[in-house]
């Protein structure tokens, strides 16, 4: 059995340390952190166990880099001597947004199998849209095995690489943008009346409902909008309020603007 070794267990990381507890035994899991505390508590949770950086990458065969673009290369002074070491394959998983596979060799001082993943906050509970490429290094078996592991995290996509940054600006950071109108159409029906729980309540659950019906029926997002929009009602109402708000557009710059910052990310290494 493959062993996984989490290098940062924050929010991401730790999302998908509970997603491969659920296929992997505990023994086969190391976690190591920055504040060794926030690893110990998470292990206890899972049953598996805390190491530190050297070992993790000694020793497991997929080592996921759980920390921030520019505390890359940081990791890597750190953890490249016990890669280089090493006699069995080792395959990196990277989350740092802007950070390509090649960037990730290089910094790690040799040709890796790397797997550069972009997940996001829902994969705490299943519901992630995760993102994710694989170099040319990758078998397809160690790849099956990955996806296999990591299932229970959410739906998977496999994207080129060149696309990762527009994809994370999209489905990464998206979340922050749908708490957003959750928030906001809350705040609307307090205004309008409603209890704050209530709000929240109809709203975040609208949202998700909204959701499944995109993903389960296929059809087009303005399709489903239009079925709602009764001639002179409620809701074409509001959609025009929204329109004269710019909600459309800042929805599309927010997008943009994230691309662009993951581009930057990149370019800074």
């Amino acid at each position: 059995m493959s062993k996984y070794g989490f290098i940062g267990t924050g929010n991401m990381g730790g999302a998908l340390a509970r997603a491969v507890a659920k296929t992997v035994d505990g023994e086969d899991i190391f976690l190591t952190n920055r504040t060794r505390k926030k690893a110990e508590v998470l292990a206890a949770e899972l049953d598996c166990q805390v190491c530190d950086n050297v070992i993790v990458a000694a020793a497991c065969d997929y080592v996921f880099l759980g920390v921030k673009p520019q505390m890359m290369a940081g990791l890597f002074s750190e953890i490249a001597p016990a890669l280089t070491k090493r006699q069995e394959r080792v395959i990196l998983v990277t989350m740092a947004a802007g950070l390509t596979m090649e960037t990730i060799c290089r910094m790690a001082g040799g040709d890796y199998p790397v797997i550069r993943l972009m997940p996001n906050t829902p994969a705490a509970i299943g519901e992630g849209m995760i993102l994710y490429a694989a170099n040319d290094l990758v078998t397809e078996s160690e790849l099956a095995e990955f996806l296999d592991a990591m299932s229970p995290a959410g739906r998977f996509d496999r994207l080129d690489e060149k696309l990762i940054d527009a994809g994370s600006a999209v489905c990464g950071c998206g979340p922050a943008y749908a708490y957003m109108m959750i928030e906001a159409l809350a705040d609307g029906g307090v205004a309008c009346g409603l209890p704050r729980a209530k709000a929240v309540e109809y709203a975040a659950q609208m949202m998700a409902g909204a959701a499944k019906m995109v993903l389960e029926t296929g059809k087009h997002p303005g399709e489903l909008k239009d079925a709602v929009c009764s001639p002179g009602g409620s809701t074409i109402a509001g959609v025009r309020a929204l329109e004269n708000g710019g909600f459309r557009a800042a929805a599309i710059n927010a997008v943009a603007a994230a691309c662009e910052k993951n581009k930057e990310l990149g370019k800074a290494k």
